[in-house]
């Protein structure tokens, strides 16, 4: 059998890296994970290729060659997965559909072949056992949470790494919350589901053993969803083999701002590696949060939350949303004063949507408000429901968030803020790579010289040159992430 595994193009977006990966001679800034899984589950001796569409174009001669094309997508990639299907469907190919995107609206999608929803643990051996024998049916759906210490390694052969900015690897599925607008729990549950120690680290040699050296995303929906396990056993192994190894990985990922209620946690993921994770704040306004039921933020300071992670060595990026029923009027100054005291540099600021089968689509769907269909883009000018403030008040108030913490002066005013609270951590630096040579002498030519605002990077370039080389390596990437924002927020029309 002739696998065809495609993943689809990304539009230009806040989490696309477009316009930063340029700086270090990258195409992309994840390679498809699931996809790359999801490859190694199927039989050994079935001839396999992958294409990512962000990396290099998708000819038809390799739809050709296959006997069955397999496509996953989230739902920001929903218009390209639909040419793809539309030309595999003229070039009269087979196609097995899986992914966050299938498994929430497979019903939306015409000319699949076969859907192979929810997680690939429990639904792919089931479709390929049908398969071989001939009887394949055209929806694989499952409810149950499997048990993910089995999940095999992902087929890493199956890519070239130097295309993109960072690897990835999952160490759990799930999150204990169960805030109003989020889908993590309809696909992946509430009860953290972790692997092994053994496993984990089996990931990394992988990683390492295929010549890997920087930034790895841990990708899961909450890290800390089982803080026990990865203070006793996860984060000590991870230390003992970051040391081993002599510090190839910067880990990052995403936890619950109750992180910085743990300092004994902190210290331990500062001690494996870790040095940034993004945070769901959502909003600073307690009768949004109350409503959308954030219970883990509330009843807290959420600025003194963010500065004690600072504090601890880990760089915070924030995800923000306005659009709630209980956001007054003045919430869009009170986002922009909270993202700037915060020394939130990251921080991504949505509309509110309701993505399929949430708790929020559920509710909207009863109060006869939706729309239209959730896209997936977190920083476009997109509803898909009635607000409860006036539309042209609300996509306004928004756009004068991105305008503002974007620009120059107030981007390069929060990078000062944040480095003055961090606490780089006492740990001996990876080997320095070309693309980061590559991508300081960019920034000096693309910020220094080019772009507007040029006079906010040479103060705090020559600031922390001779003060600190930790938070002037920190100081560059952060300023080549603004570009990139830059560009994103001048991009988007309403």
């Amino acid at each position: 059998m002739k696998i065809l595994l495609v993943y689809p193009q990304y539009p230009d977006t806040f989490w696309s890296f477009k316009h930063a990966l340029k700086f270090v001679s990258k195409k992309a800034a994840f390679p498809p994970l699931g996809l790359l899984t999801v490859a190694a589950m199927l039989p050994a001796d079935w001839d396999k290729k992958l294409v990512d569409m962000n990396v290099s174009r998708l000819n038809d001669n390799d739809i050709r060659w296959a006997d069955y094309v397999f496509i996953s997508a989230m739902a920001v990639q929903k218009k390209s997965v639909k040419e793809v299907v539309a030309r595999c469907r003229h070039l009269g190919v087979k196609i097995v559909a899986g992914g966050p995107l299938f498994t929430a609206r497979f019903e939306e999608f015409d000319g699949i072949d076969h859907f192979v929803l929810g997680e690939a643990e429990v639904t792919l051996q089931p479709f390929l056992e049908d398969l071989q024998a001939g009887r394949a049916r055209h929806i694989y759906v499952s409810d149950e949470r499997p048990d993910i210490s089995t999940t095999p390694i992902p087929l890493w052969s199956l890519i070239d790494m130097k295309h993109y900015s960072s690897m990835n690897l999952q160490y759990s599925r799930g999150c204990p919350f169960d805030c109003e607008f989020c889908d993590i729990v309809i696909l992946n549950g509430h009860k953290p589901r972790t692997k092994s120690k053994g496993q984990l680290i089996a990931e990394m040699d992988s990683l390492y053993e295929h010549g890997w050296r920087g930034s790895l995303f841990i990708v899961d929906d909450n890290f800390i969803g089982n803080k026990k396990k990865l203070k006793a056993e996860i984060l000590p192994a991870l230390i003992e083999w970051r040391d081993s190894k002599k510090y190839p990985f910067a880990l990052n990922t995403e936890a619950s701002i109750n992180l910085a209620d743990d300092e004994e946690l902190m210290r331990l993921m500062v001690a494996a590696g870790f040095d940034v994770v993004f945070v769901g704040i959502e909003t600073p306004n307690d009768e949004s949060l109350v409503e959308c039921a954030k219970y883990q933020n509330q009843n807290r300071n959420l600025v003194a939350s963010v500065k004690k992670l600072q504090q601890f060595g880990l760089e915070v990026q924030g995800g923000f949303i306005v659009g709630f029923d209980s956001d007054p009027e003045s919430i869009f100054q009170a986002q922009i004063d909270f993202i700037q005291r915060s020394g939130i540099v990251t921080a991504m600021v949505g509309l509110l949507n309701a993505p399929t089968g949430t708790r929020l689509y559920k509710r909207l769907e009863a109060e006869g408000r939706l729309v239209g269909s959730f896209t997936g883009n977190n920083t476009d000018f997109s509803l898909n429901f009635i607000p409860k403030m006036d539309y042209d008040k609300l996509v306004s108030g928004y756009k004068h968030i991105l305008d503002t913490i974007y620009s120059p002066r107030e981007y390069y005013q929060r990078i000062r803020t944040f480095l003055k609270e961090y606490k780089p951590p006492r740990a001996k630096p990876g080997k320095l790579q070309s693309h980061q040579i590559q991508a300081f002498f960019r920034s000096i030519w693309y910020l220094g010289i080019k772009e507007r605002g040029k006079r906010h990077y040479w103060r705090l370039f020559v600031s922390y040159l001779m003060k600190s080389p930790p938070k002037f390596a920190r100081f560059i990437l952060l300023a080549v992430y603004g570009y990139h924002f830059r560009k994103v927020a001048m991009a988007q029309t309403w």
